[in-house]
């Protein structure tokens, strides 16, 4: 393990160890936070956005000359393209963040942060990298310029890198925002406890009902991820308390309903969050289930709802191979799913990256070369199921029987619900193999 990264681990869990220090001195501030950068920003309620639109757009109308008000704009519609899945808002947000610019050329921080989380949110993370550093060059104090940078270093896989910039994140503002961002950090490190610790910190710095719900949703997914059910039931119910029609949290009990074999209510479940929600990772999740249930001719009209969807984005300026070589792989487009993880790893190469482009090769028969690939997936030391899995599959095609029991028993272990496709295929693959030693 290199050094440098050693120490800015050990550097991280001092800091999440100790932010309980911190966080009752931050609350005071943070209540009324700024907007964050990046494509999993703590959320801000959809009613208090569209109204912060409608006055932005009110004060611009009479006050055309104003930049601030201009960044503002264009971060508020990146925010609202997460929060309904329509695209349509990020040529909305370039236009009004680039008139701001054009205002304010110079020194203008807020308008670099959101250009980078429109970036962020667009896939183009190697942009999104160019403006995060210009905007925390330019307003060095502002925690969300770091969150921007953090997040396109996570998804360009420079892992150290992100690392380092999350704790100034972390050194700058210790709230919802930096707290979520370094639980995932942890998280594709290995260190699941920390990862909990640094989101119930973040509970604990949370004020509004979004803010409570979107930490509980990333605790459930941690819950699931490990494959503990009741303890992602739990978290997902905490946060539907607070905030009943919560898109994430009603996927994630959709989820513990497949998982449970609760599979007319999983089903039912998917339907209302694609139907309000209609992101590509949800509607994957809901087509995987349909196949797995052997309702094939539900899941090809899903199947195409995904496939306008990703048109959709597409012309809205999003590229996301790593999604599209997923559904390919589900589909069972070979190839599809190997174009896609190919060219996706030619923008960036992550570890999730990494072990779509592993699994892709191995679908098209090019085991040795997808070994490789999936090691690589396993770098930072994180315990993923389904990378346990393609690896253990992929292992099983070069007849490498005693290290492919080990790898699919891992997946198993770590989470026997990590797919409704997967999950029985490894089971079903480490039967044979053990029934032929």
């Amino acid at each position: 393990m290199p050094e440098r990264s050693t120490r800015s681990r050990r550097i991280f869990a001092v800091v999440v160890l100790a932010a309980g220090a911190v966080v009752l001195v931050a609350s005071v501030s943070a209540g009324q936070s700024e907007p964050s950068a990046g494509p999993a920003p703590a959320p801000v309620a959809q009613d208090t956005l569209t109204h912060s639109i409608v006055v932005a757009q009110d004060k611009l109308r009479r006050t055309p000359q104003d930049p601030l008000t201009w960044a503002q704009l264009g971060t508020a519609y990146v925010e609202q393209a997460r929060i309904t899945a329509d695209p349509a808002y990020y040529p909305k947000a370039q236009g009004a963040l680039e008139k701001s610019l054009q205002q304010q050329p110079d020194g203008n921080g807020a308008a670099l942060i959101g250009m980078g989380a429109l970036a962020n949110a667009r896939h183009d993370f190697a942009a999104a990298k160019t403006w995060g550093e210009r905007a925390t060059a330019t307003v060095p104090g502002t925690a969300e310029a770091y969150g921007v940078l953090a997040d396109a270093l996570t998804q360009l896989g420079e892992a150290d890198a992100a690392t380092d910039t999350i704790q100034r994140m972390l050194d700058h503002k210790p709230a919802v925002s930096s707290f979520t961002r370094a639980s995932y950090d942890l998280e594709l490190h290995g260190r699941i406890d920390d990862a909990r610790a640094a989101l119930h910190r973040a509970v604990a710095d949370a004020t509004s009902p979004s803010d409570i719900a979107f930490c509980r949703y990333y605790l459930g997914e941690l819950a699931f991820n490990s494959g503990k059910l009741d303890d992602a039931a739990a978290e997902y119910n905490q946060g539907l308390a607070v905030d009943a029609q919560n898109v994430s949290l009603l996927e994630g009990k959709a989820k513990v309903a497949a998982a449970r074999g609760q599979l007319d209510e999983a089903r039912a479940g998917y339907q209302a969050v694609v139907a309000r929600v209609p992101l590509p990772q949800y509607l994957q999740e809901y087509t995987d289930l349909l196949v797995a249930a052997g309702r094939r001719p539900e899941a090809e009209q899903q199947f195409a709802v995904l496939d306008s969807q990703q048109r959709l984005f597409a012309a809205a300026g999003v590229t996301d191979d790593l999604t599209a070589s997923g559904v390919a792989a589900s589909r069972g487009d070979e190839v599809g799913a190997l174009v896609h993880a190919q060219a996706e790893w030619g923008r960036r190469q992550n570890v999730l990256v990494a072990d779509a482009l592993g699994w892709a090769l191995h679908l098209n028969g090019r085991d040795a070369e997808a070994l490789s690939y999936l090691d690589r997936a396993a770098s930072l030391g994180g315990r993923n199921a389904a990378f346990a899995y393609h690896r253990g599959m992929t292992l099983a095609a070069l007849g490498r029987k005693a290290d492919a029991v080990a790898a699919l028993s891992e997946a198993i272990e770590v989470n026997p619900y990590f797919s409704p496709l997967g999950a029985p295929d490894a089971r079903r693959m480490l039967d044979q193999l053990k029934a032929a030693r």
